[in-house]
């Protein structure tokens, strides 16, 4: 499981990272207990569920002994007590120790509830319709101008057409939105192809094989060509060689291409552990 599937919020941060965040991703909220025997049980398996659809929401996790007003602002009585935030209010919850079948459902309520017209949107995008695509995604930005789904549903046709500037501006909507950040890395990534289409990078790297900067170009450049395992590669070896080269761009690089191939890749999962056996 990633280790950022579930941020802990308190009473001193609790308006920021989930009713503030929520105008943006739904937060679903898992108030527990160290105490609390059934929270054991719910914990494993609402982080698990939360990592399946990391991207489209984010975990919570509030100890009520820790932080009691915010337990009594919104009335918890009985813990295990979850509750899914979106634009600043409750919009599903449950009590009690879920089983993982009826976990998962709960999420992608969740999910569907926050989706609202995009769904629609994201249909017609995938028939080929992009002009009515274009426009629900405009529609449904006019009502809620940080919905996710519309901006990066929206952003994809804006890149499509090379309206990068706008894509852009989008983009930066939904800073914690997964799919989000792996847009605004392919923007980097065909940026860098453009810059360095003339230069022979793959011949500076193996020319100069100790050289980190030269063996994070070619990575980069790899990755804009959608070579990821190869580009993972050649970023980790620069990590080897230097780590703090370039305020760790290699290693930067290699998160950037984790977001796009997704948490669940398992190059993903392979690299990950690569790059912390370099690092620790």
């Amino acid at each position: 499981m990633p280790a950022a599937v579930a941020i802990d919020v308190t009473d001193a941060t609790f308006a920021t990272e989930v009713l503030e965040r929520s105008k943006t991703i739904p937060v679903v909220v898992d108030f527990w207990a160290p105490w609390c025997g059934p929270c054991r049980m719910l914990g494993p398996i609402i982080e698990k569920v939360a990592a399946e659809n990391d991207g489209k929401v984010v975990l919570a996790k509030l100890n009520t002994d820790q932080n009691p007003r915010t337990a009594m602002q919104f009335r918890i009585q009985g813990i295990p007590a979850v509750k899914a935030f979106k634009d600043g209010r409750v919009i599903a919850e449950f009590t009690g120790a879920y089983p993982e079948p009826q976990v998962r459902a709960f999420f992608q309520k969740v999910i569907g509830a926050a989706d609202g017209g995009a769904a629609a949107a994201d249909d017609l995008l995938r028939r080929g319709d992009v002009v009515g695509a274009e426009r629900e995604y405009r529609a449904i930005l006019e009502k809620s101008p940080n919905d996710p789904n519309a901006i990066v549903g929206l952003a994809s046709i804006l890149l499509a057409r090379g309206e990068k500037a706008e894509a852009q501006k989008l983009l930066d909507r939904a800073p914690a939105d997964r799919r989000a950040k792996a847009l605004k890395h392919r923007i980097f990534l065909e940026e860098f192809r453009q810059k360095h289409a003339g230069e022979d990078l793959e011949g500076e790297a193996r020319r100069n094989p100790r050289d980190p900067r030269a063996r994070y170009r070619w990575g980069v450049m790899l990755a804009a060509q959608e070579r990821y395992q190869e580009a993972l590669d050649e970023l980790l070896e620069s990590v080897r060689l230097d780590r703090t080269f370039a305020d760790g761009a290699a290693r930067k690089a290699m998160l950037a291409v984790f977001d796009i191939l997704g948490l669940d890749s398992p190059t993903t999962r392979e690299y990950q552990r690569r790059l912390s056996q370099v690092l620790f």
